[in-house]
């Protein structure tokens, strides 16, 4: 079982609402979007892998640097990028599907979806009535999500399936960064 960053995304929001660059590159707090993401993921002691665009090369050092396995894609969209993430993992027992730009999953709620994947097929973290990430996955999913395609991500796969919800107290983590104001927020 292990996490898969997808950072495979175009970031046109965040470019168009005036920031520079790559949003996952972008510095939040005392580091990069995309580092804190990562930091929290691999502080679980899960296995971790992330599935980026090939000129993401900044994206690309720091998984080096932390010996975490990349998969590079020319995506067209989230549905292949989590795809190609899971392929590249056929032996794992489950995959926490995880977005890049939200560095504010903490280390507990990716380990709390893992703990619940071990009962339940279909697991994702839930403040109130919205649901949140990452989203867990047991290997029954595994033809389903090496099918996705479009930019729905695994939303198609959500639906009408039995999901167990974990609650969570913590919105803050919920959050994504997707303009450049939300850089200066940091975490409340």
């Amino acid at each position: 079982m292990g996490i898969i960053i997808t950072a495979a995304g175009f970031a046109r929001r965040f470019r168009e609402a005036g920031g520079n660059g790559n949003k996952l590159d972008a510095r939040l707090n005392n580091c990069s979007v995309f580092a804190q993401t990562l930091n929290n993921a691999c502080a679980t002691h899960l296995a971790v892998h992330v599935v980026t665009r090939p000129e993401n090369t900044h994206i690309q050092d720091l998984c080096h640097a932390q010996q975490v396995p990349v998969t590079l894609i020319d995506s067209t969209g989230l549905g292949e990028s989590i795809a190609a993430g899971v392929r590249a993992n056929s032996d794992w027992h489950g995959w926490l599907i995880h977005l890049a730009d939200m560095p504010f999953v903490p280390p507990d709620v990716f380990l709390q979806v893992a703990d619940a994947l071990k009962t339940y097929p279909l697991v994702r973290p839930r403040v109130g009535s919205l649901p949140g990430h990452p989203v867990g996955f047991d290997n029954t999913g595994f033809d389903k999500l090496c099918g996705l395609t479009g930019d729905n991500g695994a939303r198609e796969l959500l639906k009408g399936e039995a999901v167990h919800f974990i609650e969570i107290d913590d919105g803050d983590s919920q959050r994504d960064i997707d303009l450049p104001s939300q850089l200066v927020q940091g975490r409340k």
